[in-house]
């Protein structure tokens, strides 16, 4: 399945500075609405996680839980997720979980 995925810095910017964000100890995501109507995801891993291989494995992990909850999402939005040291710790499963409670905090999806 394909998605849409942010690729400018710029729209990484917009995200966060002007969209709204919730934090966990594993994830942080930011959700803005856009005009295009279409889900645009973008997902980040800073230099603090660790080496490559780690950045990487909490890239691949994010990437599975969103693919879970994509059917679900019912608005034209803009979402970064970003990952912390703990996502290369913990299991899909627990990412998942805390993906999908903020995602309902944010108004993104519905139960």
């Amino acid at each position: 399945m394909k998605i849409n995925t942010l690729k400018e810095n710029k729209d990484f910017r917009r995200l966060y500075y002007r969209g709204k964000s919730i934090a966990s100890p594993c994830l942080v995501t930011y959700v803005m609405k856009n005009r295009s109507g279409k889900v645009r995801v973008g997902i980040t891993s800073g230099k603090k996680i660790g080496k490559a291989v780690q950045r990487n494995r909490a890239r691949r992990i994010i990437r599975a839980a969103y693919y879970q909850l994509n059917g679900r999402i019912n608005c034209g939005c803009d979402i970064v997720f970003v990952a912390r040291t703990r996502t290369t710790e913990v299991k899909m499963q627990s990412v998942l979980s805390d993906m999908e409670k903020q995602l309902l905090q944010l108004g993104v999806i519905e139960e």
